[in-house]
């Protein structure tokens, strides 16, 4: 299993709007091959603050089966214009 984390920095006053664009996104990424779960969780020191942990099967499941998707297309359309910046996904695995 693969752990996918990223910090994502929402733009002020874009937290709601990101929340309910995200319930819609997360239909995206639980409908694709190789994904096991995943979890927004909100900070509690940064108010526009979120951390996303999605689980996959394999590395490859998220960057070539995810990320060169249609559906990947859509996820962007969905959220990529609140990030500020563009979150660093890193990927880890359980030793």
């Amino acid at each position: 299993m693969i752990l996918e984390v990223a910090i994502l920095d929402i733009k002020d006053g874009m937290s709601d709007d990101f929340e309910a664009a995200f319930k819609q996104a997360s239909k995206i990424i639980s409908s694709m091959p190789g994904y096991i779960s995943h979890e927004l969780q909100k900070c509690v020191e940064v108010p526009n603050r979120y951390i996303l942990l999605a689980r996959w099967e394999a590395l490859e499941a998220h960057t070539v089966g995810f990320r060169k998707s249609a559906e990947y297309q859509e996820w962007k359309r969905l959220l990529h214009h609140f990030y500020e910046p563009f979150p660093v996904v890193e990927h880890y695995y359980s030793v």
